[in-house]
C-alpha cells in the first residue's frame, strides 16, 4: 500500500505564518502537523509514501528527508493548484498499478484507528458529523450501508456527515481514469477538479465505498482551530512535555510542550502552550499559545496567540512615580 499525502496548498487562512512556512510544518502540541499523519501511518506498517508538494514544497521535502530518512518516499510537484482530484492526478505515475492507496490530506489531524481503514474489505472514506455540512464534502448512505452519494459543499445538505480528508482506495487505476476524464472534459465543481466528483464516478460504476467514523477531526486551516487543537492534544496523554529543566524564577502551568535549548526566566508559561526550540522568554506571561523556533519574547502578556519562528516581541516597560489620588489608563 502507498500513502499519498497532498501538501501543495498555500494555507492562505493562516497568513502571515504561511508566507514563510508551509501549513503542514506548523507545530501543534510539539509536533509538525504532517508528523501526526506520517507517524500514524508508520505505526500501521505503511512505509511507502508519495508527497504531493507545491507551495514552499522544498521546505516540506527537507523536513521529511531529515526527520524520516528510513521511509520510502517520492515527491511530486503540483505546479498549479486546481483541486483535490487534480492533486491525485499529478501523482498518477507514482501510484498507477498499485493494489490500493491511502490518501491523507496533509493539513488535518485525525483521531482514528487507521487499522479499520487498512483492513476494510472495500474502499472507504473517513467521516465525521458536523454542524454546518455546507462547507464540506458530504456523504449519503444507501439502505445497504454503503455510500450512495457524495457531493461537494452542497447548498442544501441531505446529510451532516462530512468527509475528513482520509480515503482508502482499492480501485486505483479506475479512479485515475475517472479523474483523467474530469480534467480532459474540464468538469469542475466550485472552480476545481474535486476528488468528491471522482468518488461519485466510482460509485456510479458500481464500486462499494464504506464510511468510517473518526473520533476527532481537526482541520488546522484557521488560527483559532489550530489553538483549540493544540490545547486538546496537550490535554491528552503523551503530548505534553515532562521532566522539564529548571527555568529561573519561572512558573510552568501544565500542560505545555517546550522544545530543546529554550531559555525562560522570570515568567509564567501555560497552560496549553507549545514552544519551539531555542526560544527565549523573559519577564512575560504566555498562555494558550503556539510559539515558533528561535523566537524572542520579552516583557509581554500573550494569550491565544500564534508567534512564528525567529519572531521578536518586546513589551512596554514603564518607570512610574505616582502620587496619591492618581488614575492612569494605558489602554
Amino acid at each position: 500500500m502507498k500513502a499519498v499525502i497532498p501538501v501543495a496548498g498555500a494555507g492562505t487562512r493562516l497568513r502571515p505564518h504561511t508566507y514563510t512556512q508551509p501549513k503542514p510544518l506548523i507545530p501543534v502540541a510539539g509536533k509538525a502537523i504532517i508528523s501526526f499523519i506520517i507517524d500514524q501511518l508508520i505505526d500501521q506498517g505503511v512505509t511507502d509514501f508519495v508527497f504531493i508538494i507545491g507551495y514552499l514544497g522544498e521546505k516540506i521535502q527537507l523536513y521529511i528527508e531529515t526527520e524520516y530518512p528510513a521511509i520510502s518516499k517520492e515527491f511530486v510537484v503540483q505546479q498549479s493548484r486546481e483541486g483535490s482530484a487534480h492533486a491525485i492526478w499529478t501523482a498518477r505515475k507514482a501510484i498507477q498499478g498499485s493494489d490500493d492507496i491511502f490518501i491523507f490530506f496533509g493539513d488535518t489531524i485525525v483521531d482514528v484507528n487507521l487499522g479499520i481503514f487498512l483492513n476494510a474489505p472495500t474502499s472507504c472514506v473517513g467521516i465525521k458529523e458536523v454542524n454546518d455540512p455546507r462547507e464540506f464534502g458530504v456523504v449519503e448512505f444507501g439502505e445497504d450501508g454503503f455510500i450512495k452519494k457524495v457531493i461537494e459543499k452542497p447548498k442544501i445538505p441531505r446529510s451532516n456527515k462530512a468527509m475528513v480528508g482520509l480515503y482508502r482506495i482499492k480501485e486505483v487505476d479506475q479512479l485515475l481514469s475517472i479523474i483523467d476524464k474530469q480534467i480532459k472534459g474540464e468538469s469542475q465543481t466550485h472552480g476545481e477538479y474535486q476528488l468528491t466528483d471522482a468518488l461519485m464516478g466510482l460509485i456510479n460504476h458500481g464500486v462499494k465505498i464504506s464510511g468510517v467514523p473518526v473520533n476527532n477531526w481537526f482541520d488546522c486551516g484557521k488560527s483559532e482551530v489550530l489553538l483549540e487543537t493544540n490545547a486538546m492534544l496537550l490535554d491528552k496523554e503523551g503530548y505534553a512535555s515532562s521532566n522539564l529543566p529548571h527555568y529561573d524564577n519561572t512558573i510552568i502551568i501544565h500542560p505545555v510542550s517546550i522544545g530543546k535549548d529554550c531559555k525562560i526566566s522570570n515568567s509564567i508559561v501555560g497552560p496549553h502552550v507549545t514552544i519551539g526550540h531555542n526560544t527565549q522568554i523573559n519577564y512575560s506571561i504566555v498562555k494558550d499559545s503556539i510559539i515558533g523556533n528561535f523566537a524572542r519574547i520579552e516583557e509581554v502578556v500573550l494569550q491565544s496567540s500564534l508567534v512564528g519562528s525567529d519572531a521578536a516581541i518586546k513589551g512596554l516597560r514603564q518607570s512610574l512615580n505616582i502620587g496619591d489620588n492618581t488614575e492612569i489608563d494605558f489602554s
